[in-house]
């Protein structure tokens, strides 16, 4: 039995963040029904953006983030549209949005009236700033709020470049495991007190959690962004090889591990000595400034071999080092298939590779399966039917704009 059996969650969500923390619900066993405007999910229409097909049988940059949910078209502005939406959620244990609030509030989706009506639901909400403050209502993505009001851009940029240019979502991704485990956590204490709560997740808290260690330290004058011709230990570090391809170095015992990088990469430790002779000392190199004079040795003598030749022998000395590696290189990584963290997807253009939820449970051995349910709207009479509405009920609330059943979004 998967861990989240029988949990049912209404999913009222766009783009990125909160669906994508629906699908790894659904990874672990619940039943979610994504309730979508007339117009959709505007992230059914994104692929393009990301160079990827965009039809009704393809279209992996909207199934990503929502593979496993049952499809519900519903105007919200309808009185039967908000009637199946409140049945929905009677017989919900989770509602999940990325709505701002004050549409919630328009709609009597806000978290004090439905709290008040349906006491046990959890209510789980991704927000771009949080509750508070004069931004509680404004807008947010995460390549706003995470990566450049959160600090990723300023914090990580090697210093003198232009901001790291990540792959779209990088936050995103982040915050669904935040708020699924806050969801988790609210479940789990509604068994002892009978009582939903409400979880949010600020994309903007989102970012600066995760630049904690830069956040903290910066007030003891670690100051950010770094140049890599800086940093405080230099066998922590990205190095260039001879083939233009990058290796991660970490060696956090510099003092310790000063003799054997050195000689591995055939460095003659004479001419650094004849520089300081406390050189292979960290706390010095960062007393007298010796930082970048280490660093242009280690660029000198990394850009002797490939990327493959440094990986070989840093590892046979097994020192930690890796590959900076892209997705292309990523597709060839064995430990990935070996350990279920990609799987292939089938489509009409062929097997696609996709990143499996990163939470691995004993009980669920393998990889997931991922089920597309369909177009926009596909399960929206099946759903009714459950619900009690007739055949009839269904034809008179779709003739006048109240619902809508399956539907392409590119007709």
């Amino acid at each position: 039995m998967k861990p989240l059996e029988g949990v049912k969650i209404v999913d009222l969500t766009s783009y990125l963040a909160a669906p994508t923390t629906g699908r790894l619900l659904a990874e672990w066993g619940a039943d979610i029904i994504k309730v979508e405007s007339f117009k959709g999910d505007p992230a059914r229409r994104q692929a393009g953006v990301f160079n990827m097909p965009m039809s009704d049988d393809e279209n992996l940059a909207f199934d990503y983030a929502n593979f496993g949910k049952k499809f519900v078209t519903l105007n919200l502005k309808s009185d039967t549209g908000l009637e199946v939406m409140m049945k929905l959620l009677e017989e919900a244990d989770v509602f999940l949005t990325s709505n701002r609030t004050k549409s919630l509030k328009k709609m009597g989706l806000d978290y004090e009236t439905l709290h008040a009506k349906l006491p046990k639901l959890v209510y789980a909400q991704v927000t771009g700033y949080g509750d508070k403050g004069a931004e509680k209502d404004a807008a947010g993505f995460d390549v706003t709020c995470y990566m450049a009001r959160g600090g990723v851009f300023g914090t990580t940029v090697n210093r003198g470049d232009a901001p790291l240019i990540p792959t779209n979502g990088l936050g995103d991704f982040s915050v669904s495991i935040f708020l699924a485990s806050g969801i988790a956590a609210a479940l789990f204490n509604r068994t002892r007190t009978g009582e939903g709560d409400r979880v949010s997740v600020p994309l903007q808290h989102a970012g600066l959690y995760t630049l904690s260690t830069g956040i903290i330290s910066a007030q003891y004058g670690n100051q950010y962004p770094k140049n890599r011709k800086e940093v405080p230990n230099p066998f922590n570090n990205m190095y260039c090889c001879s083939d233009g391809k990058w290796v991660c170095v970490c060696l956090p015992e510099y003092d310790r591990d000063f003799d054997k990088l050195t000689s591995t990469l055939g460095i003659d430790t004479s001419k650094m000595f004849a520089i300081d002779p406390e050189i292979n000392i960290c706390a010095k190199v960062n007393e007298k400034s010796l930082n970048t004079q280490v660093v242009d040795i280690l660029d000198e003598a990394f850009a002797k071999f490939t990327q493959a030749e440094v990986l070989k022998m840093l590892k046979e000395q097994d020192m930690p080092c890796e590959p900076a590696s892209t997705p292309l290189d990523i597709y060839e990584d064995q430990n990935c298939w070996d350990n279920d963290m990609l799987v292939k997807i089938p489509y009409p253009s062929g097997d696609k590779i996709m990143p499996t939820g990163p939470v691995h449970f004993d009980s669920m051995p393998g990889a997931p399966e991922y089920k597309n349910y369909g177009n926009m709207g596909a399960q929206t009479e099946e759903i009714m039917r459950d619900l009690g509405y007739s055949d009839a009920d269904i034809k008179a609330a779709e003739d006048r704009g109240d619902v809508r059943g399956d539907t392409s979004i590119f007709a």
